[in-house]
């Protein structure tokens, strides 16, 4: 089923306590939203495992590739468009022609940047090789926004980690120097639907975005570590097992690290059904910086909370 943006509206409003909205923001939407003007979104995707798209779709009331394609204006995904080829290219290149300093540029994956970049080619571009690099670089000063869509986009993650000869960068860092504005960065692995959708109504309402020490926003990640709203947290007696009560630090639990209070214990996933404490496994710490971890930031005890 399609949704109008009256649909969109009402999720909006229905869901405005966990984005955040206010009356007036709901007013402003609804102006942005019946603008021809509504900044258009194209989507990018560089060294990935495409999780972030799958969480970003698997959003189910609305289901958000109808939020995307169908109310926000989604001038290209590569997953959900049906163009393949010269054809997607020429799809890019076409909105960013028509729509130069008002578009959105969401960028998913990390960029490899080995080799002139030759390590992920997202297609043809006037005979030649069109990488993840050349297309983030030609695409990002044109912007009006540019987001890095999970952790690595934001931070390289699980593409960058270890020894890797591919050089993958964040985004932010391919745009140094090449972009005034600040790289939004949304990290999670996956990205939390509600997050990208947050952000991107935020960014269409014309809402100003409070921005942390990671350039995230505050409205979806909050500063409070995850481990004081764990439910193990009372109960520093250890576990001996996955399956005990207790905490589970010495499993490598990264919740005492983790500054992702917004999201994980308070959003849930899977349609605010769970999160990874809650069924028994240690929080993994996704959504830092230097994830996946190799080693510990820090000794933790009882007494550091």
């Amino acid at each position: 089923m399609k949704m109008t943006r009256r649909d969109f509206l009402r999720w909006a409003g229905v869901s405005a306590t966990m984005l955040g909205y206010t009356a007036l923001d709901l007013k402003n939407l609804e102006k942005a939203l019946a603008s021809a003007d509504s900044p258009p979104v194209i989507w990018l995707q560089g060294a990935a495992c495409s999780g972030c798209t799958i969480s970003l779709f698997n959003s189910v009331d609305p289901t958000i590739d109808s939020v995307l394609s169908d109310t926000i204006s989604m001038k290209y995904h590569p997953t959900l468009s049906t163009a393949a080829g010269d054809l997607a290219i020429s799809t890019i290149t076409s909105a960013e022609t028509s729509n130069s300093g008002q578009f959105i540029l969401v960028v998913e994956g990390g960029i490899p940047t080995a080799n002139s970049g030759k390590y992920c080619i997202i297609g043809q571009k006037d005979g030649a090789d069109w990488t993840a690099m050349d297309a983030l670089k030609e695409l990002g000063p044109k912007a009006k926004y540019v987001i890095a869509a999970g952790t690595c986009a934001a931070f390289t993650g699980i593409p960058g980690s270890g020894s890797n000869v591919t050089e993958i960068q964040t985004v932010s860092s391919v745009l140094s120097g090449l972009v005034s504005q600040v790289v939004i960065n949304l990290p999670g692995c996956p990205v939390h639907p509600a997050n990208v959708v947050g952000t991107l109504v935020d960014l269409i309402n014309g809402t100003s975005l409070t921005l942390d020490y990671q350039n995230r926003p505050t409205s979806y990640y909050g500063t409070t570590r995850v481990h004081p709203q764990c439910p193990r947290h009372t109960d520093w007696t250890g576990a001996s097992a996955l399956g005990d009560d207790g905490c589970f630090w010495e499993f490598s639990c990264r919740g005492p690290e983790t500054d992702n209070i917004a999201t994980c214990p308070n959003l849930k996933w899977n349609n605010a059904t769970n999160w990874c404490i809650n069924t028994n496994v240690p929080c993994i710490g996704c959504c830092s910086p230097n994830f996946p971890y190799t080693t510990r930031l820090f000794s933790y005890t009882a007494e550091s909370d």
